[in-house]
């Protein structure tokens, strides 16, 4: 099976191929010029397998929640790549992709979404396959849903910007962190694929984001503080 993977949602731009288990990444920090690298780095990788689009088995996507702009490419580019090819598309929440990525089995995911508010996930790993033990959610970090039980690994932004109210919240909880770690395209492609593998791949019309907040700035009074 040759799944495609990209990921758009950070400041990071990466791409990925998944070729039966064995996976190639791709990954530049792109600032705010996805739209402008993506499709060369996607070219690039296919060539360097010697694939073409319409030899693949499906593309996966990070779908977010994220940066807008960057889950609006991301969800753009699949569904044009996707018609013209005729695949079928799997979308992946960037909280599992940081869970997947991580290599733990008990993971609390969260990115940092600005504005004092965090995205939050936590996940566990049973056997080959994630278990969602919190939904994905925006929150403050203060208020972020509480787990049950020890062992628990934090990954993503939000334990950087956000660490001292994270650790206060999860306290005697946590085992480690990587707050240095955002979601990229080889996890995505390992999570697309077990979705390819189910039969849950579906038409690129349905390459929708996952954004989680309708409100992306404050207006100019909620700036100032009271």
């Amino acid at each position: 099976m040759n799944i495609l993977a990209l990921d758009t949602s950070t400041e990071y731009c990466s791409v990925a191929l998944w070729h039966e288990g064995a996976v190639i990444e791709h990954c530049e920090l792109a600032g705010q010029k996805h739209s402008e690298i993506l499709i060369e780095m996607l070219d690039a990788l296919l060539n360097e397998v010697g694939l073409k689009l319409t030899q693949l088995d499906g593309i996966a996507f990070g779908k977010g929640p994220g940066s807008f702009t960057g889950v609006r490419i991301a969800c753009g580019a699949t569904q044009g790549l996707a018609f013209g090819a005729n695949l079928p598309v799997a979308g992946v929440c960037t909280l599992e992709a940081l869970a997947e990525a991580s290599g733990r089995p008990r993971v609390i995911a969260a990115l940092d979404a600005r504005m004092g508010e965090i995205y939050h996930a936590a996940y566990e790993k049973l056997g080959d396959v994630w278990t969602t033990v919190i939904e994905p959610c925006l929150c403050k970090p203060e208020e972020a849903p509480m787990v049950s039980g020890d062992n628990w690994f934090g990954a993503g932004s939000g334990f950087a910007t956000h660490g001292n109210a994270l650790a206060e919240r999860y306290a005697g909880q946590l085992l480690g962190i990587d707050a240095g770690m955002v979601p990229q395209a080889a996890a995505i492609a390992a999570l697309g694929a077990a979705q390819f593998a189910a039969g849950r791949g579906v038409d690129a019309a349905q390459a929708l984001p996952l954004y989680l907040r309708d409100k992306v700035a404050l207006k100019t009074s909620e700036r100032v503080p009271r």
